[in-house]
């Protein structure tokens, strides 16, 4: 009879995730992840596999525990075009706070690994492509059914360069990057997603808000 383990499989692989989270898969080295995990390199082996089997399990727990999850509850909470708007504030407003230096797990990823590696490639492709049509193009879609946002918006156009600012976001958010560029990627997120006929907005508003997507495009040129 087998003996049995003394840990829960899902507890070590959480640890697994954050040391590669912290400091990628290449500078992660078996003896970190024994330590980080409290277990040893036989368990490691009989449990887990390899170093790389692992963190692809770890890849794959973070879609299943942390990224769809996430868009779940903001699809849940909020009206669909504050879903979108207000995850990119979020991000910013935790970059300001000096938050959020390590980014994202499966964009970190996508950086390191993606272009060698087939099995990477696919994950993290994976997860894009959730982002992108599970996320951004329902909420868009769902928005323009609302009137919450316009009908001329694109859903398929529109959710692609939203997912590129996402990631843009992601990569910027480990160095902390200046408050105006930050403003400037918010200004684009609300630009792409114009109110439709059941948001009404003033005049005087409307043109406030141009005036200071103005200033914003002005202050990033400045600093570029």
């Amino acid at each position: 009879m087998p003996r049995k383990k003394q840990f829960g499989i899902d507890e070590v692989k959480e640890k697994a995730m954050v040391a590669f989270w912290d400091h990628g898969y290449r500078a992660t080295s078996l003896q970190d992840l024994v330590d980080t995990m409290g277990i040893n390199r036989a368990s490691l082996y009989d449990t887990f596999g390899d170093k790389y089997t692992l963190f692809l399990k770890t890849l794959n727990s973070y879609n299943d525990n942390y990224v769809k999850p996430y868009i779940a509850e903001r699809k849940r909470k909020y009206s669909p075009r504050q879903a979108v708007v207000g995850m990119f504030d979020d991000i910013c407003d935790r970059v300001q706070a000096g938050e959020d230096r390590n980014g994202c797990f499966i964009i970190n990823t996508a950086l390191e690994l993606s272009p060698h590696d087939k099995e990477v490639s696919k994950i993290v492709n994976r997860t894009f492509v959730y982002i992108e049509k599970n996320f951004f193009r329902k909420m868009i879609i769902r928005g323009q059914a609302s009137g919450e946002i316009a009908k001329s918006v694109v859903p398929s156009t529109a959710s692609r360069v939203l997912l590129s600012l996402f990631l843009g976001l992601r990569v910027l958010s480990r160095n902390r990057p200046e408050k105006v560029v930050l403003n400037a990627i918010k200004s684009q997120v609300d630009a792409l997603l114009p109110p439709g006929e059941n948001v009404a907005l003033s005049h005087n508003f409307s043109r406030s808000l141009r005036r200071q997507g103005r200033k914003v495009f002005h202050d990033t040129a400045q600093v570029a």
